[in-house]
């Protein structure tokens, strides 16, 4: 390492950001990247701790120390080529991932881990900023087709990998903007969709053409997108030499309680894309605000989060939260290194203002005139895995808005449907991920990756399937392949 004692010597250092009362008057993004000197001096604090857990860690295995290392000595044109050998878009997982690297970093179990998103965050802006980044179109064409369905990040990575190869790739989006839930699913102030468009440049330049407003037969389109054509699956598996399905998980986990038909319960995908959509420009949005609402957010994780984030944003009257779980404990180091712990964790919407209550059922919703105006909760207790409803313990709170995020049970299930491909118990198409046949589901030449194989995941999961479903393609189309694994 370039600075064996730095991490004796350093402390870990945040990214700053913009004041929260300032940042909720917007929809930029309010984090910015570290410095030069902030950077090298992160990077002096990654240890020569043997095995680097950190790449263990990380689903797309990032050569971490090496990436550490070469920021500390300045190197930062050869850090961005150690980057994007596993990672095909760091402005994504830089801004996104919840870096599950950084706890399993060796310095993690007595101190603060490296902050090693934060170096990635700087790597990739540095490297845009210095324009070093440029189109790989391929040295030859293999003349093999390959349809992507799906712009989310699976499909947009595997799209890219099998394009760099020579072949000739479509991507298939049913909205009318690419990018799947990273366009119309992440807010705009945890990551600007110009970041997007910008890889969408490069990938075009590449070879790879995008095809948006196309649904695969039945299947539902997006929030407020009325324009899309239906694909024949017949004409796909006719036209092209291998299907990839990218779709993602966007069938919501519902709430079947007494009420729930009452107007203002909304899913979180029923809203969060609206806003996106707004600030892209989009004329005769669906009418949708949580300005001057009571809101209750029902689910803890980051899409509960970030419609905490959007109401605040749009001056709601009260933002509550709820979980069912209960309150993680706030340890101060990870009890399960080098695995991800359960711990209460804060992000930048809770800070802006938001009650946050845990171990919390939900046992009705209460309307008047159609709409709902409150819900009637119970406090629960945990034992032994097992919930019961602690007694006496109901309440009212109101609520004018409530947005349902609590996760995403499976795929759209039209679409495996469509395509005919065998499923595994959770809704998902069934593929594995070794031996001869990665990633190819029962349907011969169709193939499937991300959250439509694995279920509800993480960006940087995505990102790693969709590169690994690539090689398997080209190895399924030329015998072998030079991809990376």
């Amino acid at each position: 390492m370039g600075k064996v004692t730095g991490f004796l010597e350093y402390q870990r250092l945040q990214e700053a950001s913009e004041d929260k009362e300032s940042r909720k008057k917007h929809y930029r993004e309010f984090v910015l990247h570290l410095s030069d000197d902030e950077a090298k001096i992160q990077g002096a604090r990654c240890m020569d701790c043997g095995i680097p857990f950190c790449m263990s860690g990380c689903p797309v295995n990032n050569i971490i120390p090496d990436f550490n290392d070469l920021v500390y000595r300045q190197d930062w044109k050869a850090a961005i080529e150690s980057l994007h050998s596993t990672n095909n878009f760091p402005e994504f997982t830089g801004r996104v991932c919840p870096a599950p690297c950084e706890e399993a970093c060796t310095l993690r179990i007595n101190d603060d881990p490296v902050g090693i998103k934060s170096i990635e965050h700087a790597i990739i802006d540095k490297a845009w900023e210095e324009d070093w980044i440029a189109p790989r179109p391929p040295s030859h064409k293999t003349g093999k087709k390959v349809a992507v369905v799906g712009s989310g990040p699976a499909g947009l990575a595997c799209a890219q990998q099998l394009a760099r190869v020579g072949h000739d790739v479509v991507v298939f989006e049913k909205n009318d903007r690419v990018g799947g839930l990273l366009r119309y699913g992440i807010p705009d102030f945890k990551m600007e969709k110009w970041l997007i468009d910008r890889r969408l440049e490069q990938m075009e330049a590449e070879g790879v053409e995008f095809r948006v407003n196309h649904v695969i037969g039945q299947a539902p389109v997006g929030a407020g997108n009325k324009q899309a054509k239906p694909v024949s699956p017949r004409k796909l598996l006719a036209e092209f030499d291998a299907v990839v399905l990218t779709g993602g998980a966007e069938q919501p986990r519902d709430l079947p309680v007494p009420g729930r038909e009452f107007d203002g319960i909304h899913f979180a995908m029923d809203f969060l894309p609206l806003q996106n959509r707004r600030v892209a420009g989009d004329k005769n949005v669906e009418d949708l605000w949580a300005s001057g609402k009571h809101v209750v957010v029902i689910g803890g994780g980051d899409t509960g989060s970030d419609c905490v984030g959007t109401s605040n944003r749009h001056d709601a009257a009260s933002v509550t939260q709820f979980e069912l779980l209960p309150m993680p404990p706030d340890l101060e180091r990870n009890p399960v290194w080098p695995y991800w712990p359960q711990r209460l964790r804060t992000s930048s919407s809770h800070e802006e203002g938001a009650e946050r209550d845990w171990s919390i059922g939900t046992k009705e919703f209460i309307g008047e005139n159609g709409k709902v105006k409150a819900i009637k909760a119970v406090r629960l207790e945990w034992k032994d895995g097992k919930m019961t409803e602690l007694p006496d313990s109901e309440f009212l709170l109101p609520a004018d808005l409530v947005l349902l995020a609590m996760g995403f049970v499976s795929p759209v299930q039209a679409v495996l449907d469509a395509f005919g491909v065998d499923k595994d118990p959770r809704g998902n198409a069934k593929a594995t991920t070794d031996g001869e046949a990665c990633y190819l589901t029962s349907v011969p030449k169709v193939f499937a990756a991300g959250d439509m194989r694995r279920g509800q995941s993480l960006v940087v999961w995505a990102i790693r399937e969709g590169r690994q479903c690539a090689r398997a393609v080209d190895e399924y189309l030329m015998g072998c392949s030079e991809l990376p694994r």
